[in-house]
């Protein structure tokens, strides 16, 4: 008998189950819409523009150097800045496209 009421006052509350799991479930899918889904898509741009990238384009680096796209040779691309200077950098290295934001549409 002491046992019996042991387990009845142990046991689940009403209305448990995917009651208590509603509000982790709502925060892992609004993380999904606004963190992971929005990086996934810039990820993507990115890679698409490094790889539709050829000679002639202005591109900015990383690190701010302004350049137009002399060579590309695999993963290195040779970028010549006022005229004479020219850097060899990774493409991965690339941050921008200049060639459309010249021509009226922004670089998104």
């Amino acid at each position: 008998m002491l046992f019996t009421s042991i387990l009845l006052q142990t046991a689940a509350p009403a209305g448990g189950g995917i009651g208590q799991f509603l509000p982790l479930i709502l925060i892992i899918v609004v993380f999904y819409f606004f963190m992971i889904l929005p990086q996934t898509r810039k990820n993507k741009k990115t890679r698409k523009f490094l790889e539709e990238l050829k000679k002639g384009d202005k591109v900015v680096t990383t690190g701010g150097i302004h350049g137009k796209v002399s060579s590309i040779q695999d993963s290195k691309v040779t970028i010549e800045c006022e005229g004479t200077t020219s850097f060899v950098i990774e493409k991965s290295g690339i941050s921008a496209d200049l060639s459309l934001a010249a021509q009226g549409n922004p670089a998104k």
